[in-house]
């Protein structure tokens, strides 16, 4: 039995990606999985390293909005966490609301990144409405039942679960939104066509030339680099990785034992694949604990 852990409660673009990776796992490698949902990302990926749970889907990366930050400050700051598939997850927003028009909504609560996937369409068709983040989409629902002039943006599974009317689909400002969730476990990942990494260089001039140059030297195609704050001091500065080639060809390893030389810190988050195109189609029983 494998615990997966993902920010809930029920409902979230985080539960359907960890249902993804439910199915998958039921489909390709016959074991079952229960899903738990956690109040936050961060506490999801805690309960990975605390070994409460197998696993956890967090969402990393939005087409519009960019990297999820504190998926990528916890992956850095817990050790064994490694990424074992990444997920890619179309997302369609859709406004729910007791409101019978959009001229009656006053009040507009949702994730920030929801939020900000819509910001064109609420400027263009509410702009009366106050707009208010909360911790999920679907902790946003929740204030649905108090006012009627009030509304949620989330997913329509949300709306199903909770019997809630759509006041509006599809309202992303970008059909094509979609997200990448990584799943993290605390097992080896050393094989795949992805590697992501992380590392701090040394406090000097060009510091951050010498290890592109590495995978450049080597013919390494790079998908993503981003630099994050240590934390340790104020224009200190970590970086994100992520690039194309598996662990057991030669010249990843070559890349993977020259870069040490070059980085002060160096950590690597994993050798996957991602999910087989149309794996969104899996479909199993729910299953939450």
């Amino acid at each position: 039995m494998v615990a997966i852990a993902y920010l809930g409660p029920p409902g979230t673009y985080a539960e359907i990606a960890a249902l993804t990776y439910q199915s998958w796992l039921a489909d390709v490698r016959h074991c079952t999985a229960i899903l738990k949902p956690y109040p936050s990302i961060a506490q999801s990926l805690q309960a990975v390293a605390d070994s409460k749970v197998d696993c956890a889907v967090v969402p990393v990366e939005n087409s519009t909005e960019g990297s999820v930050t504190v998926t990528l400050d916890m992956l850095w700051q817990l050790d064994r966490l490694q990424i074992q598939h990444a997920i890619v997850l179309p997302i369609a927003h859709a406004l729910l609301s007791y409101s019978t028009s959009l001229s009656d909504v006053r009040v507009v609560y949702s994730h920030p990144q929801a939020l900000a996937q819509c910001q064109h369409w609420l400027e263009i068709s509410l702009p009366q409405a106050r707009l208010i983040p909360t911790a999920s989409t679907i902790e946003a629902v929740s204030h649905l039942r108090d006012d009627s002039s009030s509304s949620a943006i989330s997913s329509v599974r949300a709306a199903e679960l909770h019997e809630l009317p759509i006041l509006a689909r599809g309202i992303n400002d970008y059909p094509d939104n979609c997200t990448r969730f990584w799943a993290v476990s605390r097992a080896p990942s050393r094989t795949g066509r992805l590697l992501s990494l992380a590392f701090i260089t040394p406090d000097r001039p060009g510091s951050l030339v010498a290890p592109l140059a590495v995978f450049a030297e080597r013919g390494l195609n790079l998908t993503r680099i981003e630099s994050r704050p240590t934390k340790r001091s104020l224009g200190e500065y970590l970086f994100f990785v992520d690039l194309e080639g598996d662990m057991q060809d030669t010249s990843v390893r070559a890349a993977l034992n020259a870069l040490p030389v070059h980085t002060e810190v160096l950590k690597i988050f994993g050798n996957y694949d991602l999910l087989p195109t149309g794996s969104t189609r899996y479909t199993c029983s729910i299953q939450t604990c």
